[in-house]
């Protein structure tokens, strides 16, 4: 029972590591392998405002403005340019992601640092303790994943991102801009990434290479979900974070890590286009 609780809360943090990335693909046709880097920018804004004594709302702004900021600052001044061209923009965003973490470096060192606590405590459920951190996460995470759904499905500019993820050349037909979604959906996934990327810094902690894993574990769960599908994005990460959680504390816990690529090369090899396709509109 603690391992199926313990598993659901961290999944629900995965779905949201994963869901700006695929959200960028899906409508984009793009990679951003500085999604990384945005989690590790988000929680080091926490971590700085938390030093400058600015106390957790303002850490948490900082977590969310500023890698949504970034986000839309890095497809405005370079992806644009280059979305016609995947490969370059791959190769751009893992170049911005290397310099974000050699500054990071430079600046903090290689030693962890420490988040402030967004809230203190534990609870319990059937016997089994967790931090209420971890409550927090898991009911956040699916808040925002469920007010993304009723965006993307209820509101003008959310369908606009449902018709520019089938088609850009459609979707101009009937007055969309493309460039305009592509830039909401980068600034909607830099705040995301900067929200995971507080939640992994207050649990855990934040060093300059935090987002590294975190690269790989989107990729593996969007693969896993299929790529630009957000539906599959949910269940892929639900899929890895019980592997990983059943694995570390029933197996060893030095195999932290191993599930997500397991389970990539399994997909990969017996369904490539993951378990829902490249489907968007969910």
């Amino acid at each position: 029972m603690t391992i199926l609780v313990q598993a659901a809360m961290i999944s629900a943090l995965y779905a949201l590591i994963a869901i700006g990335f695929t959200l960028i693909f899906g409508v984009g046709g793009v990679l951003n392998l500085a999604h990384g880097a945005t989690i590790t920018m988000g929680a080091f804004s926490a971590y700085y405002a938390g030093q400058l004594g600015l106390g957790i709302p303002a850490a948490v702004l900082a977590s969310v403005a500023i890698p949504a900021l970034f986000a839309g600052a890095l497809y405005l001044g370079m992806v644009k340019r280059l979305e016609d061209e995947p490969i370059m923009v791959m190769i751009t965003t893992l170049v911005v992601s290397v310099v974000i973490e050699q500054a990071i470096m430079v600046f903090e060192g290689t030693t962890s640092r420490s988040l402030p606590r967004l809230i203190e405590g534990q609870f319990s459920i059937a016997g089994a303790t967790f931090q209420n951190l971890l409550g927090v996460m898991f009911v956040v995470s699916w808040l925002i994943i469920g007010l993304l759904f009723l965006f993307v499905n209820y509101t003008k500019t959310g369908k606009g991102i449902l018709a520019v993820s089938m088609s850009h050349k459609g979707a101009s037909l009937v007055g969309i801009r493309s460039s305009r979604i592509n830039l909401i959906t980068w600034i909607i996934a830099g705040a995301f990434a900067g929200i995971a990327g507080l939640f992994l810094g207050s649990w855990l902690t934040a060093s300059y290479a935090m987002g590294q894993a975190q690269l790989v574990l989107s990729f593996s769960i969007v693969v896993v979900g299929g790529i630009g599908s957000i539906r599959g994005s949910v269940v892929g990460a639900y899929l890895i974070g019980f592997l990983e959680i059943a694995t570390t504390n029933l197996i060893s816990a030095s195999l932290q890590g191993l599930a997500p690529l397991a389970v990539l090369v399994v997909v990969l090899l017996v369904k490539p286009e993951g378990l829902f396709g490249r489907e968007f509109a969910e």
